[in-house]
């Protein structure tokens, strides 16, 4: 499959922070995995004690695949950035988007809604690639990640970069001469007070 020939780490480390940062054994938690694909970011997830999974992803042959898994108890059609999340305010304590946070794919934009539906007090655990085509996206991410900090939305708990975050494909892409990728995972954890509207 391509994403093992790319050694595509994101869903491990992604997991892996996640389950580092929650402070409880994660099986009776929920968790919504945004731009879910064929179920990668939930097998590392499952590894890690986490049971109650929920997906949503733009790609009815993508939800598919990700139903075949059997890891998720509810999946369903979302073009984040285009629709709401099919998810009440404040209901899961946890939200992943792993691998979807780039150029062309979800906006930045569409963090608020991210955050509209965990619990107060839940995690939201994103990544995005620090390569070359994706600094722009990367540098407008940050901001909207620190803006939705100063207003009190939530916490940074982790900013992780990862050199080899999966291979390069082309040699102007590659960090340093690597050949590889580099890459981000953060995790915020949503404050239990909404925060007052800018004005």
């Amino acid at each position: 499959q391509d994403v093992a020939a790319l050694e595509y780490r994101a869903p491990e480390l992604a997991a892996a922070s996640l389950a580092f940062a929650f402070p409880a054994p994660p099986a009776g938690a929920r968790l919504l995995d945004v731009a879910c694909g064929t179920g990668l970011v939930a097998r590392e997830l499952h590894r890690r004690g986490f049971r109650c999974l929920h997906g949503v992803d733009g790609s009815a042959g993508m939800l598919e695949r990700a139903r075949s898994t059997g890891l998720y108890r509810r999946l369903r059609p979302c073009v984040l950035g285009r629709e709401p999340l099919p998810a009440p305010a404040e209901h899961y304590d946890a939200v992943t988007v792993v691998g979807a946070l780039g150029e062309g794919q979800v906006p930045s934009a569409a963090i608020p809604e991210l955050l509209r539906v965990t619990k107060p007090g839940g995690f939201l655990c994103l990544t995005t690639r620090s390569n070359h085509s994706n600094l722009q996206y990367k540098v407008e991410l940050e901001a909207a990640l620190e803006r939705l900090e100063r207003q009190g939305a939530w916490q940074k708990v982790l900013a992780q970069e990862v050199e080899r975050w999966e291979r390069a494909t082309s040699e102007e892409e590659s960090t340093q001469g690597t050949g590889y990728i580099a890459g981000v995972v953060y995790i915020y954890r949503k404050c239990p007070v909404l925060p007052l509207e800018e004005g």
